[in-house]
């Protein structure tokens, strides 16, 4: 088992988890928040790799999707 923490969250959060167990969708609230931070690290993940994307400029009008592929395998 992993550390324990002590959190506070806001009325509505709390009556979220609580529906959540409660609906059987998850054994316990513990679960409910491990998703909860799942999500959040992919979300955190996706906005990284959008902005590196963005960043990263145009392709040229003539790439196709293969050629980004293929140049991106050569890197």
């Amino acid at each position: 088992m992993g550390a324990k923490i002590s959190i506070s969250l806001t009325d509505e959060h709390a009556r979220l988890v609580t529906e959540a167990v409660a609906s059987g969708d998850y054994a316990t609230s513990s679960e409910v928040i491990r998703e909860a931070l799942r999500d959040w690290r992919t979300k955190r993940l996706l906005g990284r790799l959008w902005d590196e994307g963005v960043t990263s400029g145009r392709a040229g009008e003539r790439e196709t999707i293969a050629e980004i592929k293929e140049a991106a395998r050569r890197r």
